[in-house]
């Protein structure tokens, strides 16, 4: 079967063992990925398949001695197809009435095990109108895109005996971050009675005395227990159950309500056993863990949480000449603001009156403060210096700066990796199977023989035992960490597929100019044809390249006006990414860049071979000035090496990542560059297309591949690498499209971004050892009943603690 045979997708690369496709039919379907993974996984000749819906690609590794290419691409093109003629289990969320896709941020009370969130998860995803939905139990909050309105979300949310809260604006999240430690303060509190309350109900139950009147105080202790600080986890079980539900709180509620329904009658039959300590330890025991995983998980968010701070709470608004402060929620477009000596700018405009010095280190990573003077940009949270200004606001909310460096930030933690999968497959089977393995054990224990207030205890311990919180935790408290600790350094991480990506990098693909040189080019040499009018030239050359946002264009243009030219009129300009400029002025066709732009053009440079020659051995960039149809003038540019480039090469190097140079410059002067950082492969007068195959080639000899540019003519090859870094300024990191952005250019952040993403990754696979191995070890221990139901209460709550500390240890880094 050919290539153009395949009616559904199309072959996208290819190595020995893997083959990736893209198919239309799969882009932003993630109900029709999920089915053809399952459907292809069922072959034995297909080890792992991995779908991308937001592309639409599938990537399938499979072992082509038993299933050659050919037949492996004509099994999954018949079953995409069989797939696209069923009518789908629910329509798309984007046509529904018409009405446009609405992205929310909600943050969600209640939620107390990964079981909560993968219920909340799962139902909103039931909902025709939600297009994706992804809860974080870690950070308590969820991000849902659909055609429904943020109040039926909230509906949605409520209806699970769960409570919804905005996150919309940085005062909300302000809010919400003020309600978290109150709700810390109230969790620290029900330990403390709970605790105060428990310990001489465990006293008298060691005691194993048979007093009525001290069974009757057991009684009256253990009650307030379940009923005052336990209450919620009762009322969560009962919600959940009403809707045919179950999570950790159904198990928990099952253990203790047990323990203590079976205890009652103890209270007028002194041979009957009473477990009162037991269901009062149990629910105290829980209380703590949750408690200390609150406070732990307040940490692991900690570098949002900075974020929001840096937003300011009220600002100085100008009207009718008078000063007014007020809320920043009420101030908008177009509002003048007066921002003082230490103030915090309160949102992103410009100055239209008054000078100053700002600290925009949260934004650059840059610790200088930055001049500002009329006309200069100023963003929210930064700190101002000395003086005194006046700003026109040109955008408020969720539209500023720092807004999308918190978005940016929330988007990666709360994304999923593909490695979370498999815990999500668990979590959503585990309560319903505990629940059994905790009947088989009562059952067996009593088939046994055993009394049968030993087969309750064995089976409450099998309850209590199985948690799912840690395996839940696992990954998203280690991206949450990883995430805050990267962006703490200025390297503004995507997504999470792209931090799990990032650690599997061999092979870093760098831009030069603007990437591995400061961007900042100047012209050294101008030499003109003889008998060439420079006013005119020079006049012509200003207008033709004042079009351009290019790093060369700009220091020509610059260069021409500091000699006095007067930009002339100019007309069909257009910009030719990797080769030059082409513009009409004065009616003169004009032709600025390389020599492929002139060799294309029909425009011969052979005579100034030799100069170029000269000019390419200094490491100057040479560029071409043509003007009818003829060389007018050649000019020599240089830019020089990033401050501590060789070092950042060096270090990823360390690291057994290879690099690679690809630059639309001269193969002389890209050299002399890699030869002054310590790349040894250049590929030289690459243009983008080239770049792009460059990748290509590279991802087909089995490397994985970064690709790090301006993401401007590099936006091809950023985008078909595995993972594309983009060298940002603090305006763009809302903006830029890379799945990585580096502020401040400092490429020394390429690096720290893989040493990061490996030491989260193997954290992550820590989590998930200890979270799976502590289940499969534990829960034969208490079925075969080696554990008392105290113990496994507390080990539970440990297991959760032990993995959000073990995340923790990324902030150590």
């Amino acid at each position: 079967m050919s290539a153009e045979a395949y009616r559904n997708f199309r072959v996208a690369h290819r190595l020995i063992r893997r083959v990736r496709v893209v198919a239309p039919p799969l882009v932003r379907n993630v109900e029709r990925c999920y089915i053809l993974e399952i459907l292809l996984r069922k072959r034995p000749e297909i080890s792992e398949v991995r779908a991308v819906p937001e592309i639409g690609s599938l990537a399938i590794h499979y072992d082509p001695g038993r299933l050659p290419e050919q037949r492996l691409l004509a099994i999954v093109d018949g079953v995409l197809g069989n797939l696209i003629t069923c009518p789908p289990a629910r329509p798309a969320a984007s046509v529904i009435d018409g009405a446009p896709l609405q992205e929310h941020s909600l943050a969600i009370e209640g939620m107390s095990c990964a079981s909560c969130a993968l219920l909340i998860e799962l139902s909103l995803r039931r909902d025709p109108r939600v297009q994706l939905a992804n809860v974080n139990f870690a950070a308590q909050t969820a991000i849902v895109r659909g055609t429904l309105s943020r109040d039926d979300v909230f509906a949605l949310v409520g209806r699970l005996g769960y409570r919804a809260q905005p996150m919309d604006t940085l005062a909300q999240r302000r809010l919400l971050v003020e309600r978290e430690k109150g709700q810390l303060m109230l969790a620290r509190k029900r330990v403390i009675v709970a605790a105060a309350l428990t310990a001489p109900v465990m006293l008298l139950g060691m005691a194993m005395h048979r007093s009525p009147t001290l069974r009757v105080l057991e009684f009256a202790l253990a009650t307030p227990v379940l009923l005052g600080p336990g209450r919620e986890i009762f009322d969560r079980a009962w919600r959940l159950a009403q809707q045919k539900s179950a999570n950790m709180d159904s198990l928990i509620a099952l253990g203790a309500g047990a323990a203590y329904l079976y205890s009652l009658p103890g209270l007028w039959r002194p041979n009957h056993h009473v477990y009162f300590e037991a269901a009062a330890g149990i629910i105290s025991f829980v209380l703590l863990g949750r408690f200390l995983e609150e406070r732990a998980k307040g940490q692991a968010s900690e570098a949002i949480r900075k974020l929001i701070e840096l937003q300011a709470e009220t600002a100085v608004l100008l009207r009718d000449g008078q000063e007014h402060r007020v809320a920043i929620d009420e101030v908008v477009l177009g509002d003048l603001l007066r921002v003082r000596p230490g103030d915090r700018v309160p949102t992103d405009g410009v100055l239209v009156d008054g000078s100053s010095e700002v600290n925009e280190s949260m934004l650059t990573g840059e610790s200088l403060p930055v001049g500002k003077r009329a006309g200069d940009k100023a963003y929210a949270g930064c700190l101002n210096g000395n003086g005194t200004f006046t700003l026109r606001v040109t955008a408020v909310g969720v539209d500023t700066v720092l807004a999308g460096i918190v978005r940016l930030v929330d988007h990666a933690q709360g994304s999923k990796l593909p490695v979370q999968k498999l815990a999500d497959r668990i979590s959503a089977r585990f309560v319903p199977a505990v629940g059994g393995i905790a009947a088989l054990t009562f059952g067996g224990w009593l088939l046994a023989r055993s009394h049968p207030t030993t087969a309750l205890a064995h089976a409450i311990a099998v309850l209590l035992i199985a948690c799912p919180c840690a395996l839940g935790l696992a990954t998203p408290t280690a991206i949450m960490v990883g995430t805050g600790q990267a962006a703490r350094r200025g390297i503004y991480i995507r997504n999470g597929e792209a931090l799990e990506t990032a650690a599997r990098l061999t092979t870093v693909v760098f831009d030069k100019t603007g990437t591995i040189t400061e961007g900042q080019p100047v012209v050294t040499d101008f030499i003109a044809v003889e008998g060439v009018d420079e006013t005119a030239l020079l006049a012509r050359m200003a207008a033709a390249e004042a079009c351009s946002e290019h790093f060369l264009a700009r220091a020509i243009s610059a260069w021409c006006l500091a000699r006095g030219a007067a930009p002339a009129a100019c007309s069909d300009f257009a910009a030719i990414p990797g080769r030059g400029v082409r513009a009409n002025c004065e009616g003169v066709p004009m032709l600025i860049g390389n020599a492929a732009l002139l060799e294309e053009a029909g425009v011969a440079c052979i005579a100034q071979a030799q100069q170029v020659a000269v000019l390419a051995e200094q490491g100057k960039t040479p560029v071409f000035v043509a003007m009818d149809g003829r060389v007018a003038a050649l000019l020599a540019i240089a830019d020089q090496p990033r401050q501590g480039a060789r070092d950042a090469i060096a270090r990823l190097h360390r690291l057994g990542i290879e690099t690679v140079m690809a630059t639309g410059d001269l193969r002389a002067v890209a050299q002399h560059i890699a030869r002054q950082v310590g790349i040894e492969r250049v590929i030289a007068r690459a243009t983008p297309a080239m770049k792009l195959e460059l990748i290509h080639e590279l991802q087909q000899q089995g490397k994985r591949v970064g690709m790090i540019g301006d993401g401007i003519n590099d936006a091809p090859a950023l985008i078909a690498a595995d993972v594309g870094l983009a060298i940002g300024g603090g305006a763009d990191i809302a903006v830029e499209a890379a799945d990585i952005t580096l502020l401040g250019g400092d490429i020394a952040r390429v690096a720290a971004t893989v040493e990061l993403s490996r030491r989260t990754m193997s954290i992550i696979r820590q989590n998930l050892f200890w979270a799976l191995g502590y289940n499969v070890v534990a829960i034969p221990i208490a079925a075969a009943g080696r554990l008392n139901p105290m113990i496994a209460s507390a080990a539970m709550a440990f297991s959760s603690v032990s993995v959000v500390s073990n995340s923790l240890r990324l902030q150590k880094h």
